[in-house]
């Protein structure tokens, strides 16, 4: 590797690594040759793709890691559509936490992974992978009839509140909510699955903010009501696949644009 980079410094006349006592850094000519470098290398795999799909047909295995209520929304609907028009495909779905399926798709253990976001606080994929995004969902209130029923932000700054997990979007979005508020909401409880929170809404716990997505798929229990507002935000749901010089590959794209399809037809105006 020092062979080649000296080679393409003497070719080029510029220096492209700036050498110092803590490490290496790109140079500004470094840094020219390393986006066309990029933008090459994504010609190529798309000029790779498209010969491969020129083939008998898209086959292999894809490894999909999800949580829940991607999996009972996005990926179950592709499997029975996906295996008609690509019968040599095979899809493998595994659950996992959103953080333990970014490390096995970094690992390699994964092909593609879905993942949850508050979208204001959204994030880009790390160096190497890459994110398509799928739906952006507003988040609904799930207020028990004990409560009284919110009409605007100001009216959520006194009531208890079902709390979700650190770190996932539910948090995060609560979290966001309260600092617009100016206050610290009052959370008892946590929270991973939506089935458990809409169990501790209807034993009257407090109110939670769920995806409308969760709400639409899943039983609204007796005794709540769902509540839209203005200023609640969204949840975003996400594919990553690792983008590399060889990926994705045409499997993984199939994979890809079938939850595009999938997705494309949700109404959740």
């Amino acid at each position: 590797m020092s062979q080649q980079i000296a080679r393409l410094e003497a070719e080029e006349g510029f220096p492209v690594l700036d050498r110092g006592p803590r490490g290496v850094s790109l140079t500004p000519a470094g840094r020219v040759l390393a986006d066309v470098a990029e933008r090459i290398e994504a010609e190529l795999v798309e000029a790779r793709q498209e010969i491969a799909n020129l083939g008998e047909g898209i086959s292999g295995t894809v490894r999909i890691g999800s949580f829940q209520s991607a999996i009972r929304a996005v990926v179950a609907p592709l499997l029975a559509p996906l295996a008609e028009e690509h019968p040599g495909l095979v899809l493998d779905v595994r659950e996992h936490e959103p953080a333990e399926a970014v490390r096995m798709l970094r690992a390699g253990d994964l092909d593609a992974v879905l993942l949850e976001r508050d979208v204001d606080v959204d994030a880009p994929a790390p160096r190497g992978q890459h994110d398509v995004p799928l739906l952006d969902e507003p988040w609904r209130l799930l207020v028990p009839h004990s409560l009284p029923t919110p009409e605007r932000l100001d009216d959520l700054r006194d009531l208890p509140w079902i709390g979700a997990l650190r770190g996932t979007a539910s948090d995060r979005a609560l979290r966001r909510l309260g600092r617009t508020l100016g206050t610290d909401l009052a959370m008892r409880h946590a929270y991973f699955d939506f089935d458990t929170a809409l169990a501790l809404v209807a034993a009257g716990q407090g109110v939670a903010m769920l995806p409308a997505l969760a709400i639409e798929r899943s039983t609204v229990p007796e005794g709540a009501d769902v509540v839209a507002m203005t200023g609640l935000g969204s949840r975003r749901i996400v594919v990553r696949h690792r983008a590399t010089r060889h990926e994705p590959g045409p499997a993984v794209r199939a994979v890809v644009d079938a939850m595009l399809d999938v997705t494309r037809d949700f109404d959740l105006a």
